[in-house]
């Protein structure tokens, strides 16, 4: 008899550690226990907010189970239909964390704000979304208590060298949602096209918006300010904050065709690619520009680039402008009047009640901490990581390798980027990167906000190449964001990536099929690696 009984109890736990790893959701929940039952998901439906500040999500959840299920939740024509409840609980120091107890009859999602409870209404989704494709959907019960490691789980578009347009931009915010990524870094100024609607410079747009990467004759494509004001609408509804970047002093010559009065120069290979420091007239006309930038995005900070200045800066030298401002300040190098610049205009931006970002060359100027958010981008230079850590800034950690998206991610990808040693960012590689295996970042946990990954658009010519760059990373960008790294499993992830291609598929994207590599091939030409700045 005993014999049986513990036959019978070691066969509980193997179901029960099976069901734990059989957790469908992405990102990996903190806790998660499969319960009994499943919950019958049909018209029957009724969603209720037990706050009135949760209304607006009661009805984001209602859209999203008709336009992902075609459900109508009305609840009526059954005495007792299953519920599904959106309440506030205490306060929780984590503004994301949630709780999601499900019974056949019921699901309660419960947070002390309303982003956690957004977080558990995207889990719900996704726990839906993978149950099958049967009408109506029969939905396993779980019971999860959830918080993210990082606050800051970020995504970067260029836009600058190939325009997307709108209605792809708002699915790249759909998903981001569906994997609880909250910051969208939008590149929107750069050397081929200037794609954002500045009404006191109009040529900014119908002059340098003309053209890409590949097509410089291109015509003109870019937002207008009702474009940007109803995507940030959109990300916002999904607890997504939209943080714009207009690139200075370099990547400016899209800027300068159309406005050469504040053209700084560049070099043979990046013609007019700086704006210029030394002409008092450029920085009210930038802070014009970041004036009106600010308006139209109310997140609290903007991004000035402050990259690879040094390809363009040479031209400098030979400016009286420029000379008259050295001799006058003292300075005795370009990289000086480049941080001069670059304090001038955070302070316009700081007058702007905003938060400055940069990429992490704006290490070595000297910035309130409390007030810049520094991007360390380039892997090989820990020291600009470390420099910026030891001097007090935020950092959000995008490194090439392995958060570059532009990057190829299979060994017979031709299209796309190398490092110089010839490596790649796989999807192990990224679902594996953990900020506090970077020996730089060590003892400055507290200064991490996040992470982020970058898709630079210089070997994208059409959407299906942006989807095939993007998905199914994204999906481990989440996790690694997410879930802490002693949680984190790449076989077992690998198990729960599975049914998201069916997604992927039902959406029409053009996905990298990890399982099925020859089922959508790349898209455009092999890369030269010539074209590219880093």
């Amino acid at each position: 008899m005993k014999t049986i009984f513990l036959s019978m109890l070691i066969f509980a736990c193997c179901l029960q550690l099976s069901a734990q790893q059989a957790c469908p959701v992405i990102p990996l929940p903190a806790q998660y226990t499969r319960v009994q039952g499943e919950l019958v998901l049909n018209d029957n439906i009724r969603i209720e907010a037990k706050d009135p500040s949760l209304q607006p999500l009661a009805t984001y959840l209602r859209k999203e189970l008709q336009r992902r299920f075609d459900i109508v939740s009305s609840g009526k024509g059954i005495a007792k239909p299953p519920v599904i409840t959106l309440q506030r609980v205490k306060k929780n120091d984590n503004v994301d964390a949630y709780t999601l107890k499900m019974t056949p009859a019921s699901v309660v999602i419960a947070a002390s704000g309303n982003e956690g409870v957004f977080n558990g209404i995207t889990t719900f989704l996704q726990l839906a979304a993978t149950s099958g494709t049967a009408t109506p959907r029969h939905v396993g019960c779980w019971n999860i208590s959830d918080a993210p490691r990082y606050a800051w789980r970020g995504f970067m578009l260029d836009e600058s060298r190939f325009f997307f347009g709108k209605e792809k931009v708002k699915s790249i915010l759909d998903w981001m949602a569906f994997y609880k990524l909250n910051r969208f870094h939008w590149h929107l100024t750069d050397a081929p096209g200037w794609r954002l609607e500045i009404k006191k410079y109009p040529l900014l747009t119908t002059v340098g918006g003309i053209g890409n990467h590949t097509d410089p004759k291109a015509p003109a494509t870019f937002y207008t300010q009702e474009d940007i004001r109803e995507i940030v609408a959109y990300a916002q509804e999904r607890f997504i904050q939209v943080i714009p970047e207009i690139d200075m002093p370099g990547h400016a010559s899209a800027a300068n065709r159309a406005y050469p009065a504040f053209d700084g120069g560049g070099t043979e290979k990046y013609p007019s690619f700086t704006f210029n420091p030394g002409k008092e007239g450029t920085y009210q006309y930038l802070a014009d520009i970041l004036k009106e930038t600010a308006t139209l995005f109310p997140a609290g900070m903007i991004h000035l680039g402050g990259d690879e200045v040094s390809f363009g800066n040479k031209a400098w030298d030979a400016d009286s402008g420029v000379a008259h401002l050295m001799k006058t300040k003292g300075f005795n190098n370009r990289k000086q009047v480049e941080d001069y610049f670059f304090q001038r205009m955070a302070d316009t931006v700081f007058d702007l009640h905003n938060k400055v970002m940069a990429w992490d060359e704006v290490a070595t100027a000297t910035l309130p901490v409390n007030k810049t958010i520094v991007c360390w981008w380039r892997h090989d230079k820990p020291e600009n990581l470390r420099l910026a850590l030891e001097k007090g800034y935020a950092v959000v950690m995008c490194p090439r390798l392995p958060l570059y998206f532009d990057f190829i991610q299979d060994s017979a990808h031709k299209i796309g980027r190398r490092w110089k040693v010839g490596e790649y960012n796989t999807l192990k590689s990224v679902y594996d990167f953990s900020a506090g295996n970077v020996p730089a970042a060590s003892g400055h946990e507290q200064q991490i906000l996040g992470i982020q990954a970058c898709l630079w658009s210089e070997t994208i010519s059409n959407p299906k190449r942006l989807d095939f760059l993007l998905f199914p990373r994204i999906s481990a960008l989440a996790e690694a964001a997410w879930t802490q790294p002693a949680s984190r499993n790449f076989e077992q992830y690998i198990e729960r990536l599975k049914p998201q291609m069916k997604l992927y598929e039902q959406d029409k994207l053009y996905f990298y099929d990890y399982f099925q590599p020859s089922r959508h091939v790349e898209t455009g030409k092999p890369t030269d690696q010539k074209n590219f700045i880093d």
